[in-house]
């Protein structure tokens, strides 16, 4: 399926500190494993090639991509306004969307994440996928993109992320993941959603300010995982996370306070362009 998206591109999302998962192929492919499905995107001379049909798409990448939004309204907002960082962000982030992605992969990630680098939450997180060995990627399909050997073997051992329940609970006592102290919090993660399976379908009928309670209750999750779950997991893009990143990028280009009303319905989608520019 082809498409000619505006604001998008997949390597400034893939380098954006929201997904982990996503695996370069090279410059012009990205396989994206989301949802039990695994997605090839190639970059085209006047756009994307994405290997599912029109019903796929509208059933699951579209939300996915967040699509239905009008970035090019933030756009007109960003390029009007007389925030020059911002601006300057914007033109170097500007292809990067929010994703939606499955709730119960982006907490236990971002879980994951807290004082850690991103090396290592990717690290972590394939040690997991590989462990568990869940619904293997078929590369075949993708002999046709005329890739060479190295390129396909990048694709050839890429797994479904495992949900609680097929997660076995004695990883966490195992320091090959690289879970360090957050080792009790996964698991006891795992564990209580096991005895509450109803919990995450309850987290996406909650509003911004109720999921932030729900789950700051939850051992092991603070103010900035409990905005990142919230951003990428449960569609509040007015969430806005502040790590030791964006605190020093506010500090220093913003020491007068940042104006979070200016932005009210979609500040997540500016922190992840000010943040983006600051991973650069």
């Amino acid at each position: 399926m082809f498409l000619n998206l505006d604001n998008f591109d997949p390597g400034q999302i893939a380098d954006s500190g929201q997904c982990f998962r996503w695996h370069k192929v090279n410059d012009q492919i990205y396989i994206v494993p989301a949802f039990g499905k695994y997605l090839i995107i190639k970059k085209c001379q006047d756009g994307y090639e994405f290997s599912c049909d029109e019903n796929e798409w509208n059933s699951i990448w579209s939300s996915y991509f967040d699509n239905a939004r009008d970035y090019n309204k933030i756009k007109k907002v960003i390029l009007s306004g007389k925030d020059k960082h911002l601006k300057d962000a914007y033109s170097k982030g500007s292809g990067v969307r929010i994703l939606k992605q499955d709730l119960w992969e982006i907490i236990f990630s971002f879980m994951i994440s807290q004082n850690n680098n991103i090396k290592r939450i990717k690290g972590s997180i394939e040690k997991v996928c590989q462990y568990c060995k869940l619904d293997r990627f078929d590369n075949s399909s993708l002999s046709e993109l005329n890739l060479d050997k190295d390129e396909i073997s990048l694709a050839s051992d890429i797994y479904r992320f495992p949900s609680y329940y097929e997660i076995p609970l004695e990883i966490f006592d195992d320091s090959s993941f690289g879970f360090g102290y957050r080792a009790p919090y996964l698991k006891g993660l795992c564990q209580y959603v096991s005895d509450n399976p109803d919990w995450l379908d309850y987290l996406k009928t909650l509003s911004y300010e109720d999921s932030m309670t729900e789950l700051l209750k939850i051992k092991g999750i603070g103010k900035k995982v409990a905005n990142c779950i919230c951003l990428f997991g449960l569609g509040h893009v007015n969430a806005f996370p502040i790590d030791t990143h964006v605190r020093q990028l506010l500090d220093k280009y913003y020491p007068d306070g940042f104006d979070y009303k200016k932005y009210d319905g979609y500040a997540g989608i500016i922190q992840q362009y000010l943040f983006y520019f600051e991973l650069q």
